[in-house]
């Protein structure tokens, strides 16, 4: 569960969410198809956002990654989730969050990049990847870096609070975002990678040789 939120996203999954996954189940929907569906909506929402329409494009965005949560919980729901679940998750998250940024990029440069928003943005596409490669890395590796202060579910909240201040006319409001969002991606990096660290067994101490 995100770090930020937490206490606010436990009460969505409480009250939409679980609600949500359990009418979705009962209608013969998987959690795949969840996934595949909330992912097509994200894209929309993006090619939105490129053409200028940052409100809907946002509230689209907002509103498709939601499923996020929705296709685990039903998972969850069905049992505990496949191994090919997961990975089409992890996928699927990566080809949206490519999308929104790469929009992102797009509309910044049709306004002439204004405050280096472009460059922020860019920033916090790469530093989002490396989080979430760090995670599935080092739990392959047997360590632990489920930390940090942005995760997945905060990026995008801050990201959409950018595009809602650039939809009310302030030019400065998404790039501010994308510049607070890189810097707190590459702080949760570092938080990753050093708490990875700490986690690795230490190896006993070898024995002497006679």
């Amino acid at each position: 569960m995100a770090k930020i939120v937490n206490v606010p996203a436990r009460a969505v999954v409480s009250h939409v969410v679980i609600p949500t996954a359990r009418f979705l189940l009962k209608i013969g929907v998987t959690p795949n198809a969840v996934t595949v569906a909330g992912t097509i909506g994200v894209l929309f929402g993006a090619w939105l956002g490129s053409q200028g329409h940052l409100l809907w494009g946002t509230i689209v965005v907002t509103a498709c990654a939601l499923t996020d949560a929705l296709d685990g919980t039903m998972a969850r729901m069905r049992g505990g989730t496949s191994k090919f679940g997961a990975l089409l998750d992890s996928s699927m998250d990566r080809i949206a969050d490519g999308a929104v940024f790469g929009a992102v990029v797009w509309y910044l440069a049709g306004q002439g990049n204004p405050y280096g928003g472009m460059i922020a943005c860019l920033i916090s596409l790469v530093a989002g990847q490396v989080v979430s490669y760090v995670k599935a890395r080092a739990q392959s590796l047997g360590l632990n870096a489920d930390v940090g202060i942005a995760e997945r579910l905060e990026r995008l909240l801050i990201l959409g609070v950018g595009g809602l201040l650039g939809a009310a006319g302030l030019d400065w409001g998404l790039p501010a975002a994308l510049w607070v969002l890189a810097t707190l991606s590459v702080v949760t990096v570092f938080q990753r990678l050093i708490h990875a660290g700490r986690t690795e067994p230490v190896p006993p101490a070898a024995e002497p040789v006679a």
